[in-house]
């Protein structure tokens, strides 16, 4: 009994991921993205099917805003597996850019992982109606859905700002030697 105000605040506090997730979601400053990080984290325990259906929404989110900030026109028909693509060839993340064989698998993971999202999000999540039979997802489906699109966001944006920053280095360079 002593130690369940301790296990109570670390049931309640969440994974170890969420608050890095959170500082550089917050950092991008991205309406739409910052705020659908808190939707998708309330969600895990209460509503499972909900929390799977933000987590498919922050990283359509994600890629959106860069592609937008990168002035990309993105057509309304595309869909989350197009988003990423266009956005991690954009950014070098594509494996198809890579000639390292770890690189290109973590590459093509990722990929990976937000198609299969996009996929549990239409199989599993609040987005369309199911049957009898439907599937229910548990907290512990929501957790993993949520975390992977919270690592992939803040791999996109991290990567994103990175190379904003290079690039805004190298035109001040530029400029001062001109």
């Amino acid at each position: 009994s002593e130690f369940k105000p301790l296990l109570d605040f670390l049931s309640d506090s969440g994974a170890p991921a969420d608050a890095g997730i959170s500082e550089t979601l917050t950092q991008y400053d991205a309406d739409g993205v910052s705020d659908i990080w808190p939707k998708a984290l309330n969600r895990r325990k209460i509503d499972p099917e909900g929390a799977i259906t933000a987590a498919r929404t922050l990283l359509e989110a994600t890629c959106k805003h860069i592609l937008e900030d990168a002035q990309f026109e993105i057509p309304d028909k595309w869909d989350l597996p197009k988003l990423y693509s266009k956005t991690a060839k954009h950014l070098i993340l594509s494996p198809s850019q890579h000639t390292e064989y770890t690189f290109k698998r973590i590459l093509g993971g990722c990929q990976s992982v937000v198609e299969n999202l996009g996929g549990l999000r239409n199989k599993i999540s609040d987005a369309h109606g199911g049957g009898r039979r439907k599937i229910r997802p548990t907290e512990r489906h929501a957790t993993l859905a949520v975390n992977l699109a919270g690592s992939m966001a803040m791999f996109l944006i991290e990567t994103w700002t990175i190379q904003q920053s290079k690039a805004r280095a190298k035109a001040a360079k530029e400029q001062s030697d001109a």
